[in-house]
């Protein structure tokens, strides 16, 4: 269903912490962390994006891309604030994930709680399994040579 990530992606998080370039651009987002399951007859994509306002977030499917971008701002503070400690990454994440046909993308639906973003993609119907009955008919045809 889903196209595997980078291995070294912990290595670049870890390098981009030690060199202090936290912040993804629109040229060069951020990946964001996901979870990905099947649930009955849907996958679930869960992205953790925690203080990413939802208007922030920009959905795109094209052709079986599924792409999620994402900004989280500065907060905004006042002139007598000193800044002791800034953990926390700003900017531009984004994740693509490649989905296999099998899936409904006209289906898509996004929910967005406690700094979660989560996607759910049905099963196409053509892809689910089924039975298939075989007929008995009564006359049999016999090939002679």
């Amino acid at each position: 269903m889903l196209m595997r990530t980078d291995p070294f992606r912990e290595f670049d998080r870890l390098t981009q912490q030690l060199l202090g370039n936290t912040s993804g651009t629109w040229s060069r987002p951020t990946a964001m962390p996901m979870d990905a399951y099947r649930e009955g007859d849907a996958y679930v994509i869960a992205l953790d994006l925690p203080g990413v306002d939802p208007d922030a977030i920009d959905i795109d499917v094209e052709r079986n891309m599924l792409t999620v971008r994402a900004e989280r701002r500065p907060v905004t503070k006042g002139d007598d604030v000193q800044m002791e400690l800034s953990e926390r990454p700003l900017g531009v994440f984004s994740r693509q994930v490649m989905l296999a046909d099998t899936l409904d993308t006209e289906h898509i639906s996004a929910d967005y709680e406690a700094g979660v973003l989560t996607l759910r993609i049905p099963i196409a119907e053509r892809a689910k399994p089924r039975k298939i009955s075989i007929g008995g008919g009564a006359e049999r045809k016999e090939i002679s040579g």
